[in-house]
């Protein structure tokens, strides 16, 4: 593929089914996880659901890195600077490996507090401790897994990430009850063991991608030189990335925020909720791989100048999305009872699951319209406007819905129907934005071109 002169909406399709098919394995493995924490008991799919913002801050790191990586070293490729695409590559590397240790530390020492800052019973901390402690450990094996694919995404391959998640999904599904339950000399590890698991896919992930990367013909031409430390290349990547990691770990805060005022109701509706929001994620997963598309096209595009590309892009992303998104909201508010029931036999956690998914279909249209714009702005080099961005959405607003719903005493519906009507209102305004930029400022960038 030519990401360059080939026709848009191919080029988009083409990189995002790959990647959509390699998050859907992701997030599917996600719900397999959660599918035996509820064979275990209600408070293990309560402790897996919770731990989900403690374990979103490795994720946030990992997009962080990812984009980074894609962005610089895909505005290198489009400028034709080898030297300076294999110098982002190797310090995207060097960069992964810090950020893990920091994660680390952060997550084993601070995990806990999390827990009991949600509501948690004793139970269930032990629990989320019991997963979230081996995740953690295992960090770096996560963030170099992406720090590697960041090359292969800037070159537009995201094949071969599809291929490692789809063989860590049926990897998991063997490990999970092999280690949760126990099989021959292996002990029942419960929870725990899911960690496990998580981590040995992941090990196998980076040997995988390792081996390919080794095989890149740019990646060959690296010698010694490229692995002296030099400070812009760390300046820049830290700018391009930190952003984004620290937008998106709003996200998690925002995660916690509603697990706090949904735990008031329980743990079993902390636990339908949980196990809704995971099949949730299913949905998500077309825009997130043409989100990964539009950021590969329009970063070489960008280093290439060719502005009308970008904006044909941009537009060819948002048609796709919206029509998937209100397919799929149709399809949630329909399934609803279903899908919870998969997760848990439990009556209440099941009622709780369907009340949330069928609030939630009427905002999942909304979602493209941000993470699209998003991505727009990251592939530009401009994740302040994405952090700034994110920090809105995922910090202010869920302070806001929250103290709302406290003060007017908004019972398990209420939140979640003002949740909607603000990510709704959001969303709008954040296309607006980026619809005025692309009127406006890359106008301004083709001027200064073109003399």
């Amino acid at each position: 593929m030519n990401l360059l002169k080939d026709n848009i909406p191919q080029l988009v399709r083409k990189l995002a089914i790959p990647a959509s098919i390699g998050t859907l394995f992701q997030t599917l493995y996600n719900i397999v996880d959660t599918f035996y924490a509820g064979r275990i008991s209600p408070e293990a799919l309560s402790a897996l659901s919770k731990s989900f913002p403690i374990y979103f801050i490795i994720i946030a790191a990992s997009i962080g890195v990812t984009v980074a990586g894609t962005s610089l070293i895909g505005n290198s490729i489009g400028e034709r600077d080898e030297n300076k695409a294999l110098n982002y590559f190797t310090h995207i590397i060097f960069f992964g490996i810090v950020i893990s240790i920091i994660i680390s530390l952060f997550g084993l020492n601070y995990s806990e507090k999390i827990f009991q800052i949600m509501g948690s019973s004793n139970e269930v901390t032990n629990l989320g401790l019991q997963y979230t402690d081996i995740i953690f450990y295992g960090s770096i094996f996560f963030i170099s897994v992406v720090s590697l694919n960041s090359l292969l995404h800037a070159e537009g391959d995201t094949k071969t990430y599809r291929n490692v998640l789809i063989l860590s999904f049926l990897l998991n599904i063997i490990l999970n009850p092999i280690l949760i339950f126990g099989f021959l000399f292996i002990p029942a590890m419960g929870v725990k063991g899911i960690g496990v698991a998580t981590i040995i896919s992941q090990l196998l992930s980076f040997i995988i991608i390792l081996k390919k990367v080794l095989e890149n013909n740019r990646v060959r031409k690296i010698n010694k030189e490229y692995f002296l430390l030099k400070l812009i290349y760390f300046k820049n990547i830290f700018f391009q990335s930190m952003p984004i990691i620290v937008s998106i770990c709003a996200y998690s805060f925002a995660s916690a925020i509603i697990f706090i005022y949904v735990g008031q109701e329980g743990e079993y509706a902390t636990a339908g909720y949980g196990a809704a929001s995971r099949f949730e994620q299913i949905l998500f997963l077309p825009v997130l791989g043409i989100n990964t598309a539009i950021i590969s096209i329009i970063a070489q595009n960008y280093g290439a100048m060719n502005f009308d590309r970008i904006r044909l892009t941009f537009f060819t992303a948002i048609k796709y999305a919206l029509s998937i998104m209100f397919f799929a909201a149709i399809l949630v508010f329909v399934l609803a009872d279903v899908v919870t029931s998969m997760f848990s036999n439990n009556p209440e956690v099941i009622d709780y699951g369907k009340r949330y998914l069928r609030i939630s279909a009427i905002v999942l249209p909304a979602y493209p319209l941000f993470f699209i714009s998003n991505g727009f702005f990251m592939s530009l080099k401009k994740s302040e406007n994405a952090m700034i961005s994110n920090v809105f959405r995922n910090l202010l607003i869920p302070i806001l819905v929250f103290y709302l719903a406290k003060y007017y005493s908004a019972d398990f519906n209420t939140f979640f129907w003002l949740w909607v009507i603000f990510n709704w209102t959001y969303s709008l305004i954040y296309l607006s934005i980026v619809l005025y930029y692309l009127r406006n400022q890359l106008d301004k960038s083709r001027a200064v071109v073109k003399p």
